[in-house]
């Protein structure tokens, strides 16, 4: 799947989102922030988790890394239950590869968890389906279409 599938979704599910069309690849948080003119903590991350086999999508921002044993605790279940999904996992549930994945428009609908941090911004900037795009939406919309937890999860 690709920008063209993810806009197809937010017209069809009345998102408001917008994809941009960067330059080039932005492969990290700092690449990122750094074309879009934004702060790092402004840039949300995708990342699939399998939690006893099942998926699981976090949304963290920024430079913050994913705690696993808060993840962990959060679900009350181990810590080794909760593991990353491999880059050919990720793709396979969600049809986006990682680096352009948004938060949501997948193949199949995740529980969603995002980290309480994301609130703290007016405007944030995630995946676009595409290498080279990305997507402006609000918190309050990301909450509205994906129906996530909100939780602390980040490291530290």
């Amino acid at each position: 799947m690709n920008s063209t599938d993810l806009q197809k979704f937010i017209v069809n599910e009345n998102i408001t989102a917008e994809i941009l069309t960067m330059d080039g690849h932005t492969p990290t948080v700092e690449d990122a922030a750094r074309e879009l003119a934004v702060e790092p903590e402004q840039i949300i991350k995708s990342l699939v988790f399998r939690i006893r086999e099942e998926p699981l999508l976090v949304i963290n921002n920024g430079l913050a890394r994913v705690d696993r044993r808060k993840l962990a605790k959060y679900l009350e279940v181990g810590r080794k239950w909760a593991r990353f999904a491999t880059p050919e996992q990720a793709l396979e549930l969600t049809g986006f590869v990682v680096g352009s994945m948004p938060p949501f428009g997948h193949l199949i609908r995740m529980r969603t968890l995002v980290d309480r941090a994301v609130l703290e911004q007016e405007a944030i900037f995630g995946g676009g389906g595409d290498i080279n795009a990305m997507m402006r939406l609000t918190p309050e919309e990301l909450l509205r279409v994906t129906g996530a937890e909100i939780a602390s999860l980040s490291e530290g």
